[in-house]
C-alpha cells in the first residue's frame, strides 16, 4: 500500500484485548487494515506472561525488542514457565499515575510493542494501535512502544486528542513529548504526562516512522475543531454513530432515557457527513454499517470506507473467549441476543453498550455480588485534595471511598468495573484471594445485520469479504486492488484527495 493509499475497510478496536493481534494480523492479511485495541496491553502481557506464554508468541516478540535488557527485565518479572497454578491470584502491574515510574512505563512501551509486531508479523498489510484519549496517563509510553514496532495508523477516540499530531512528530523524532492531563480542581494548574524516548532506547539509525492518526468522533464540530489548525489536525476520521459497540457520546441537551432505560439520540446527535466531507480529509463511518450495503451507503456519502467492530468481534480470531464468543453467537442466532445502551455501567459517564449474557455483569444480581473494588485503575481520575495533593479516585469503587473523595454518591450509582469485566471477558480473570473470579462484561454494537449472510462461526476473512466482495481472493498478505460491491460497482483501494503534507 502506498503512502498516500488509504484502506477501505477498518476493523474496530475494541474493548480490553477483544481486537488482539490474532483478529488484526488476519484482517491485515485481506490487505485491509487491521487494528489492535491499545487498551490495558500492560495487564494482559503481564498475565499472558504468568499463564506460561502458551505458544511462545509473547516471547518470541520480547526476543525482538531493540533493547534486550529493558525486554528482559519484563519477562523475568512476569513471566512463570508453566504457568501460575488455576486460582491463584495475579501478580499486580503498577498503576496508572502523575508520579514518574520507571517500571510502569517500561511494561507499558514493551507490552504494545509485541502487540503491534505480532500482528505486522508474516505479511505487509497495514496495522493500527486504538487507544482511548480518556485513558490520558497511559497514552505516551503506549504510544511510543506501538511505533517501535511499526504501527502504520493510530486510532484515538473518547475525548479530544489535539495534542497526539504533536505526540507523533515528537516521537519519530526521538524527542522528548508530553501530554496535557485533565485534573479535577487543578483551576489553571496544568498537569502533564510525557516520555523521554532516550530513557528507553538509544537513539536509533534512523528515524521512528510516524503512524497516521484517525481521530474518532461523533460530530461534525469536533472533526472541524480538530481540522482547523495543522497542530491538532489529524490525517483523517472515523465518525461513529450512537449504535456502536463499547461507549457512545451523551445525547446533546437535556438527557432523556426510554421505557427501556436507554438515551434518547436525536436530530441533533447526527454527525453532518457532508460538513466532515467538506474538511477534505479522509473519513470513514462506523456503527451499523457492517451489514448489507452498508459499504454502498457510506460510498455514496462520500466516505473513504467504513470501521466495523462486532462482526470481527464475534469471529473466530476475535479475543474474547470462546465459550462466551459462542454464546453470543447463539444467541443472535436465536433472536434471544441484547444489547444495552446503559447510562450508568461505565465510570467515564458515557453510556455503554452492555450485551446481556446469563452469569456476566449484565445480570443484576451478578452485579450486585461483586465486590465494589477499583484494583487495575485505567478509568480513575485525578483530583487535587484538600491539602493539595493529588489523588485519585473511580465512580466503580466503593460508594463511600469515593464519596470521601470527593465524588457524589449519586455519581457512583450503578458504576460497573470495566477494567476488570472487559479483561475476564477475554478469558484473563483476577482470582481474589478469598476465591472470588471476577465475572466477564461483554460489549457489542446494537445492530446485529452484519451477522446476515456470514458462516455460523465465520472469520475475519469472511467479514472481510462480505463487506467487500472480491472479483479475484488475493494471495495471502496482498493487497486487494479491485473490490466489487453488491451492486456490481469496483472500488479501489482510496487515494487520499487532498494528502496531508510531512509533519
Amino acid at each position: 500500500m502506498s503512502e498516500t493509499a488509504f484502506p477501505v475497510l477498518i476493523q474496530g478496536g475494541m474493548g480490553v484485548g477483544v481486537s488482539g493481534w490474532r483478529l488484526a494480523r488476519a484482517v491485515a492479511r485481506t490487505g485491509q487494515l487491521g487494528v489492535v485495541s491499545g487498551t490495558a496491553l500492560d495487564v494482559t502481557l503481564a498475565r499472558r506472561l504468568q499463564r506460561g506464554d502458551p505458544g511462545g508468541h509473547l516471547r518470541r516478540a520480547l526476543a525482538c525488542f531493540p533493547e534486550p535488557a529493558l525486554a528482559g527485565r519484563v519477562l523475568g518479572r512476569y513471566f512463570v514457565p508453566g504457568g501460575i497454578a488455576p486460582g491463584t491470584p495475579y501478580r499486580p502491574v503498577p498503576r496508572l499515575g502523575l508520579r514518574p515510574n520507571r517500571a510502569r512505563d517500561e511494561l507499558a512501551v514493551v507490552a504494545n510493542f509485541a502487540e503491534v509486531f505480532l500482528a505486522k508479523e508474516g505479511h505487509d498489510g497495514p496495522i493500527g494501535v486504538n487507544y482511548l484519549e480518556k485513558i490520558q496517563l497511559a497514552t505516551p509510553a503506549a504510544v511510543f512502544g506501538a511505533m517501535l514496532a511499526g504501527a502504520d495508523y493510530v486510532l484515538m477516540g473518547a475525548g479530544i486528542p489535539t495534542e497526539i499530531p504533536d505526540l507523533l512528530d515528537a516521537f519519530a523524532a526521538h524527542r522528548p513529548a508530553e501530554i496535557t492531563v485533565a485534573v479535577a480542581g487543578a483551576g489553571d494548574d496544568r498537569h502533564t504526562i510525557g516520555l523521554d524516548p532516550g530513557t528507553v532506547l538509544p537513539r536509533p539509525a534512523e528515524p521512528t516512522r510516524r503512524p497516521k492518526l484517525l481521530a474518532i468522533v461523533s460530530s461534525h464540530v469536533l472533526a472541524a475543531y480538530l481540522a482547523r489548525s495543522p497542530r491538532t489536525r489529524p490525517d483523517g476520521f472515523v465518525v461513529e454513530t450512537p449504535v456502536a459497540g463499547g461507549h457512545s457520546a451523551p445525547p446533546r441537551g437535556r438527557p432523556r432515557l426510554d421505557a427501556a432505560g436507554e438515551p434518547v439520540y436525536g436530530p441533533r446527535d447526527e454527525a453532518d457527513v457532508g460538513k466532515v466531507a467538506a474538511l477534505g480529509l479522509p473519513f470513514w463511518l462506523a456503527g451499523g454499517y457492517g451489514g448489507p450495503g452498508g459499504l454502498s451507503r457510506a460510498l455514496a456519502a462520500g466516505a473513504t470506507g467504513v470501521q466495523v467492530g462486532s462482526a470481527f468481534a464475534l469471529c473466530r480470531e476475535s479475543g474474547f473467549d470462546d465459550a462466551l464468543r459462542r454464546r453470543l453467537l447463539r444467541a443472535a442466532a436465536a433472536g434471544t441476543l441484547e444489547v444495552h445502551n446503559d447510562p450508568r455501567a461505565s465510570p467515564t459517564g458515557f453510556p455503554f453498550k452492555v450485551a446481556r449474557l446469563p452469569g456476566t455483569l449484565s445480570e443484576p444480581e451478578v452485579h450486585e455480588r461483586r465486590p465494589r473494588l477499583c484494583d487495575l485503575g485505567y478509568l480513575r481520575t485525578p483530583y487535587v485534595r484538600p491539602d493539595g495533593a493529588l489523588g485519585y479516585r473511580c465512580p466503580a469503587e466503593p460508594v463511600d471511598t469515593y464519596a470521601r473523595k470527593g465524588g457524589s454518591v449519586e455519581e457512583a450509582e450503578g458504576r460497573q468495573c470495566l477494567c476488570n469485566g472487559l479483561t475476564a471477558a477475554i478469558g484473563l480473570p483476577q482470582h481474589r484471594g478469598d476465591g472470588y473470579r471476577e465475572p466477564a462484561l461483554l460489549t457489542l454494537g446494537q445492530d446485529i445485520a452484519f451477522l446476515q449472510g456470514l458462516p455460523e462461526d465465520h472469520s475475519a476473512a469472511d467479514v472481510v469479504h462480505r463487506i467487500l466482495p472480491a472479483r479475484e481472493s488475493p494471495g495471502q498478505g496482498e493487497s486487494r486492488p479491485g473490490l466489487s460491491l453488491d451492486g456490481g460497482q469496483t472500488v479501489m483501494l482510496q487515494e487520499s484527495r487532498n494528502p496531508v503534507s510531512p509533519r
